[in-house]
Parts: C-alpha cells; structure tokens; sequence
C-alpha cells in the first residue's frame, strides 16, 4: 500500500528516543521529512543525523520544551522556516509513567503532556487547516483505562478528551486528530522502567515483565517500531476514516470488552 507520505512534512514531539523516535523513522521511511523535538539537544541532533542517513530525507532537530509557550512558538516558526511548512504532528513528549504520585508530578505531567499537546496543535492546526489537510496524532496510554496511577490516567484521559475535541473542531477542514494508546511498549528505556517499577513495587524486573506480558493476549510486549507502524498509517491520507476515535495499539489487552 503507497501510504502517499513521500514530500509531507512531519513535526514529532518526544523525538530524541523512544516511541517518539520511531515514530519519526519510520515517517522518514516512507518518505516524509521530518522535524524532532525535544528537550535535550544533543540527543536530538544525534537522532536527527541517524534517521536522516538511513532514510536519505530531510530530517531536522529542533530543540524545545512543549511545556513552555515561547519554546514553542519559536520552534514552530523555526520548523516552518527550515521545512517551509507542516502537513502532520505527532505528539509523543511525556515522562515514562512508573505508577508513583505526587501533585508536582501530576501538575507536571498535565503542562507537558496535555497542555504541551494542545500548544503544539494550536501552532500547526491553522497551516494545516489553511491548506485543507492535515494530520495530528496524540500518543497517550493505556492508562487511560485502568486505575492504579492517578497521573498516568488522569493525563491519559485528557489527552483524549483532548484530541475528541480537536477532531470534531479541525475535522471539517480536513485535519484528522486521533489518540493513540499504546500498552506497555518495549524501548531503549524498558530494562530502566522495569527497574523502577520492580523497586517501586519490592518485586523483581522479570516478576514484572512477566506480569506485564500476561496481560497482552500476543503473549509480549510490542514495541516502539510496532506502534509506529500504527502511527504512520494514521499519518497518511488513507487514515480519512479514523478521526477522534481512540486507536489502541496494545498487543491485544486481556478480559475488558471496549466496544
């Protein structure tokens, strides 16, 4: 299937590591050019640099804190400036959740991964309505529908509520909004979070591995390269059917019927 991305131009948050790294190679891939955000610079241009020698397209590191306005306005314009403009946003900027809470946190969390998502869109949603298209993707979590971490599913349930609202408002002037929930994703980053939540929870890493995989009916964990598959097809116009609606890339969870 031609997902017709060759010459779109893609702004992915949370794009030094992780899912939002994979998210913007596999655009990349199939030949979108792309812009990654993030926080921490050097990071961000060394995975700049790597996506773009394995895809040949342009791709770009601009640095910038979602949680911040002028941060965005600036990366914004900056993107625009070196891309000449902006077809799809991916937003993926968050912290890990490891299950813990505190009101610092859940303050955090609620700037950077739902305030932060709703920055972004606001800076690119007039380019893409102005141009008739355009897609915004917005990576939450499973979270959003179990208990057990007040901040993980309190910022998951916004950040869909969030994107319902976008949809229903961007969605007659050609710009598709969804969320994605991915389940627990193996990353670079798993042995650490699995680290953390054994610790967290007095257990050991493969105790929660193991509880973690019993849970997904494919029998493991996907990974970040398996949810970006998702996402970019979600990126590309033949995703017109899908908007507002939440799309769960999880492996498969157990027992719950959502319907």
């Amino acid at each position: 299937m031609d997902l017709e991305l060759t010459g779109r131009r893609a702004v992915v948050t949370g794009g030094s590591r992780g899912i939002g790294l994979a998210i913007g190679r596999a655009l990349a891939a199939e030949g979108a050019d792309v812009a990654l955000v993030a926080r921490d610079k050097d990071a961000l241009i060394r995975a700049a640099e790597q996506v773009a020698a394995e895809s040949g397209r342009r791709v770009i590191g601009v640095p910038a804190d979602t949680g911040d306005d002028q941060s965005v306005a600036a990366m914004a314009e900056e993107v625009v400036r070196q891309l000449g403009g902006v077809d799809i946003l991916v937003n993926a900027a968050a912290t890990p959740n490891t299950g813990g809470f505190s009101e610092d946190a859940l303050e955090g969390e609620i700037n950077v991964k739902v305030q932060g998502y709703l920055r972004t869109a606001r800076a690119f949603a007039p380019l893409m309505t102005a141009q008739g298209w355009g897609r915004i993707i917005n990576i939450a979590g499973l979270a959003a529908r179990q208990t057990g971490s007040v901040v993980g599913s309190v910022r998951n349930v916004a950040v869909a509520a969030l994107s319902k609202n976008l949809a229903d408002e961007l969605g007659p002037q050609g710009v598709n909004v969804v969320v994605v929930h991915p389940g627990a994703t193996r990353t670079e980053q798993t042995t650490q979070l699995l680290t953390a939540m054994a610790d967290a929870r007095g257990t050991s890493v493969e105790e929660v591995e193991r509880a973690m995989e019993s849970t997904v009916s494919i029998g493991r964990l996907v990974t970040a390269q398996e949810v970006a598959a998702v996402v970019t097809f979600l990126a590309s116009p033949k995703s017109v059917a899908l908007n507002g609606d939440p799309i769960v890339a999880s492996g498969g969870t157990r027992g719950t019927i959502h319907y």
